[in-house]
């Protein structure tokens, strides 16, 4: 399996009281994550579909288990695999490491969308064929 890799600084803006990562902030560093997938592996800047071709991928799902604290001047190791490729959604895998810990783990369902309709429409094959190299093999997914 391939995976897509990507970094992020825990900041002290990030940090409660506690002086761990504020829940929220995950979904955040998440979606930070996804656009960095979008645009280093897929290689189109997602904000530029949005904008020009009025196609995006909102989110139809998301789970996520929080596994140890993230803490201010953590820098965060995020890996990134597809578990599922339909014809218009796509499953990431997102798994973030400080360490050898994993912190926290996500799993996230996007839908192409025309923006304009508000209705699902397929992915393109140069956007499948980017996500079939970070896609988890089915014995990885059980």
């Amino acid at each position: 399996m391939s995976e897509f890799r990507t970094t992020v600084s825990v900041r002290f803006g990030d940090v409660d009281p506690a002086g761990i990562v504020y829940f929220p902030r995950i979904y955040e560093y998440l979606h930070e994550a996804f656009e960095d997938v979008w645009e280093q592996h897929v290689g189109e800047r997602y904000y530029r579909m949005i904008q020009d071709e009025r196609r995006g991928f909102p989110l139809v799902h998301s789970e996520v288990d929080f596994k140890s604290p993230l803490r201010f001047g953590d820098v965060v190791d995020v890996r990134v695999s597809c578990t599922k490729l339909g014809n218009s959604s796509t499953t990431l895998r997102y798994r973030l490491f400080v360490g050898e810990t994993l912190c926290v783990h996500a799993v996230q369902t996007t839908a192409c969308v025309d923006l304009d309709a508000g209705k699902a429409i397929p992915m393109t094959d140069e956007h499948r064929a980017r996500f079939a190299l970070i896609l988890e093999s089915a014995e990885s997914t059980a």
